[in-house]
């Protein structure tokens, strides 16, 4: 059989197109391999391979793919483009397409989230009762993902098979996949005949109307023994109406009147009941992973696990685990239980160690029986790649006190032969190791349950993927070569931390990882797709470049953007910059600036941590100043972050082994000492020269980095895709999301266009999430209060109010600010618990500043929300309830 592909696309110059699929004349699926086209005029390409249907016993199933001007290879979107070769009865097939690029907006609507669930409700449709021909020689296939109840995709045209325009008796397309088809005979016919799809209501059975824009074109007849499959992209129906709202709140911060002080995965079950009653159809979580490596309130980061793939054992219901056989374990825990969740907030700590003592408990009861279960043991086997190391690591963790694998006297190094002999059901430690094993077992339960009934109400689940991990984790143990375990990664200063972040977690080794086609990476994104039907990228600009921090540095701000173009000494020298290196690249330090920093202690200081006007060797780093004051208090705080001033003092960091001859900036230059006391001329050349190392030189390098990794990472998922793309944005962000169909986080507080304060939902683009806060921000009733000048001009400007704003968020206010985000355009609009309930007096807390999650300024901030109402009083509030309601549909979403 002779294949004919062609592809409508325009092209630029320089650019070319290829196809590839699952077939020898198409490169096995080898792009490397993939078959090239041919140019025939501006919108048409074309390509012609002979294959036989005898040797081609699969469907084939192909896509095409741009190799651009710039060399860079973009995949079209989707994996549904399909012709069995052996239903064909011809000798010739005619294959006519469309390209279906990442970015159009339809393609969101076939992501887990819609198919499975929130287009699936309601969706029993029947077809106009009308048979397709024996023999055909055209198939029609369209794709219309957002149809009301009861409403069908037709078409009609200018050709007696089509019905010649006759709305009264359009054909109906029949639903096959993804695909809207119809077989049609047109031998015969007029050529070249026009047609439109349309959509056609079969309860009503009525002709609703025609797909907008022009009218489609076939331009010729073929000759006998030859099919034409025509491949029309989507259905020009108005698919951006669909609008959803959803609600935030991390699972631990659930309470309901059986929590353990503490919520738990089962407590999503009656956070479902309420957004179903509220009109809600998405629940946005926190990370859900195992963050267990001190044992103390530390763990309670939620962005810092300790496995990629493991479950927190805090999240746990143990009343369900136990059963009715088992359920004096958990009875014997009742004053603690009570006393727990009676407290305001999350006791980590004694919540953790209690579950952790039932939980073996409970497993030495259940092991014998356990362990035999069909089901338990399926789990085991498609997870053990995870699950067995994560509890090797665990049991070590445990034993020798300490997350830190290099500080274990065995194992310190993975060694796979020897974790399975420590993982061996013959080991007396066996029963430590597989308590690991039951437990997630059970949280997997738990979890799933709680998913699966989300679904069953039309509600989808948002998860989290972290940044980082945890450099004292399984996955670090496992396989550190992934990771650059003597940097750390983190965030350039912003309007809330003004020296940056420093997360700790070690950057990764993307180098090693392309090696084997990230597969950390798309193993992480199945395993989450087992849960969730959307998930967040957490800090997606990290996969542009990443904020790097070296391992002696404790503040954000002595980092630099890796990967990143430097300064050259040419570059200064042609600005005719007065550079001289120590000057630039080493802290500068005068008397002056030890007083401004430490007024009258200024003496004893820079006896203690300075030779002259240089910091002493064992002070010269802020490691070792933190090293210092951790034991030893002859001196304030305030003179350790005075240190950390006079450490952090230097316009460049040299690039390491250039000789002197590259720089990357320090950020924020201009605030430092060391500028403000150079000469006008260079800082004038250096300000010039700052913003274009920052905002201009590095965009195209970027851009390339994420377009290494993004585009494989989303066609390997089928969930929906948002990306939390906040703090200091390349220009290439916007385009490259854009491009990918990656949802953006628009928040009113974090304006991404310069020169304004605040962002009005009402700019969000349709492929985005709108919100008036996050878990790292305060809520908006504590945001209220926080500078009142700052307030006035919101409220003036953004609520459209006249004169000074009221000290504090009253309800009608709060209220205000959630209707003008329901208004937003956005597809998405979620809310933080708190700021729905902020809009009712009788149902919000009463100090809005125990409402806030996290506080980025705070290094080691305790994630110890906990909702102040059970959630089964909240179900009760009709009043409250109704009103949300009310305001989620009269905005059409």
């Amino acid at each position: 059989m002779i294949v004919h592909f062609y592809l409508r696309y325009s092209t630029k110059f320089g650019q070319t197109l290829l196809v590839s699929g699952n077939a020898a004349a198409l490169g096995n699926n080898d792009l490397s391999r993939a078959f090239p086209l041919k140019y025939l005029n501006e919108q048409l390409w074309h390509g012609s391979m002979e294959i036989d249907p005898g040797k081609q016993q699969d469907p084939i199933n192909y896509k095409y793919m741009l190799h651009d001007e710039k060399g860079e290879d973009v995949l079209e979107f989707g994996e549904d483009r399909i012709a069995d070769l052996q239903k064909i009865k011809a000798d010739k097939l005619l294959l006519i397409d469309t390209w279906n690029h990442a970015g159009q907006v339809e393609n969101a609507f076939f992501t887990s989230a819609f198919q499975d669930v929130l287009l699936k409700q309601g969706k029993s449709k029947t077809t106009l009762q009308k048979k397709e021909p024996r023999t055909f020689t055209h198939e029609f296939r369209i794709k219309a993902p957002v149809l009301s109840d009861n409403e069908i995709i037709c078409i009609s045209g200018s050709a007696k098979a089509l019905n010649d325009w006759d709305k009264g008796n359009v054909l109906p397309l029949f639903k096959k996949g993804n695909w809207w088809t119809i077989n049609l005979d047109l031998s015969g016919e007029h050529f070249p005949l026009v047609y439109k799809y349309g959509v056609y209501n079969t309860d009503q059975k009525k002709f609703i109307r025609f797909e907008d824009g022009n009218n489609r074109t076939l331009l010729a007849e073929e000759p006998n023994k030859t099919v034409t499959i025509i491949h029309d992209g989507f259905a020009k129906v108005n698919t951006v109406n669909w609008k959803g709202t959803g609600v935030a709140i991390p699972v631990f911060s659930l309470r309901s009147k059986k929590g353990f002080g503490t919520g738990e995965f089962t407590d999503l079950k009656l956070l479902v009941d309420w957004a179903k009653k509220t009109g809600l159809k998405m629940i946005q979580l926190l990370p859900v992973n195992d963050t267990t490596a001190t044992n103390t309130w530390k763990d309670s980061y939620p962005y810092s696990a300790i496995s990629a793939f493991a479950l927190h054992p805090m999240l746990l219901n143990l009343e369900q685990v136990a059963g009715k056989e088992h359920e004096a374990v958990v009875k014997s825990l009742a004053a603690q239980h009570k006393k727990l969740n009676k407290l305001t907030e999350v006791d980590y700590e004694e919540v953790v160690r209690l579950k952790k003592a039932a939980i073996q408990e409970l497993y030495a009861l259940k092991k014998a029986v356990f362990k035999d279960d069909y089901d338990y043991i399926t789990f085991y086997e498609l997870n053990r790649y995870w699950l067995e190391p994560y509890a090797a690591f665990s049991y070590l963790r445990d034993k020798y006190n300490t997350a830190d694998f290099n500080a274990w006297k065995s194992n310190a190094v993975y060694e796979e032969r020897e974790i399975q002999k420590l993982v061996s059901p013959s080991q007396k430690h066996y029963d430590e190791i597989a308590v690991h094993y039951f437990t997630q077992y059970h949280l997997h339960l738990q979890l799933k349950a709680a998913t699966e009934y989300a679904h069953s109400n039309g509600i989808i689940i948002k998860g989290d993927i972290p940044i980082g991990i945890c450099r004292n984790s399984v996955d670090a143990w496992v396989e550190p070569g992934l990771y650059h375990m003597d940097e750390q990664a983190g965030a350039p200063p912003d309007a809330f931390t003004a020296k940056g972040q420093n997360w700790g977690f070690p950057t990764y080794n993307w180098e090693v990882m392309q090696r084997d086609n990230f597969t950390w990476w798309r193993k992480r994104f199945e395993q989450m797709s087992s849960y969730f039907d959307a998930f967040r990228i957490d800090h997606i600009l990290g996969f542009f470049r990443i904020w790097s921090i070296p391992a002696h540095a404790v503040e954000g701000i002595m980092a630099k953007f890796v990967p990143a173009i430097p300064v050259s000494i040419n570059e200064l020298f042609e600005k005719k910059i007065v550079f001289e290196r120590h000057r630039y690249t080493q802290p500068y330090v005068t008397d002056a600036i030890l007083y401004d920093l430490f007024g009258s202690q200024k003496e004893a200081v820079k006896k203690t941590f300075f030779n002259g006007n240089k910091l002493k060797e064992s002070f010269n780093t802020q490691r070792k100043v933190e090293e210092y004051f951790s034991t030893n208090d002859t001196f304030s705080k305030d003179v350790k972050h005075g240190l950390y001033d006079i450490i952090s003092n230097v316009i460049f960091f040299e690039v390491p082994d250039s000789n002197g001859q590259q720089f990357h900036f320090r950020i924020s230059m201009e605030d430092t000492y060391s500028f403000k006391h150079l000469d006008p001329h260079s800082q004038a050349e250096l300000k010039k020269l700052y913003i274009n190392y920052f905002y201009e030189r590095q965009d195209e390098m970027w851009r390339k980095e994420a377009m290494k990794k993004l585009p494989g990472l989303k066609r390997n998922t089928n969930m929906l895709v948002c990306g939390e793309d906040l703090g200091m944005v390349p220009h290439c962000v916007p385009d490259v999301m854009e491009q990918l169909g990656i949802l953006s986080l628009e928040i009113q507080r974090m304006p991404k266009k310069t020169g304004i304060e605040f962002f009005h939902p009402k700019d969000a683009p349709y492929l985005s999430v709108v919100t008036p806060s996050s878990h790292d921000m305060s809520t908006i009733r504590a945001w209220w209060e926080e500078d009142s000048f700052k307030t006035k001009r919101f409220y003036n400007l953004l609520l459209n109010h006249e004169g000074d704003a009221p000290e504090y968020c009253e309800p009608w206010i709060n209220k205000e600010i959630v209707v003008q985000h329901l208004y937003s355009p956005a597809m998405w609009c979620v809310f933080q618990l708190q700021d729905l309930m902020g809009m009712n007096a009788a149902i919000r807390r009463e100090d809005p500043r125990e409402e806030r999650i996290n506080n980025p300024s705070e290094p080691e901030h305790y994630w110890n929300y906990r909702m102040h109402i059970n959630l089964e009083d909240l179900l009760k509030k009709t009043a409250f309830n109704d009103e949300l309601k009310g305001y989620v549909e009269a905005s059409g979403r």
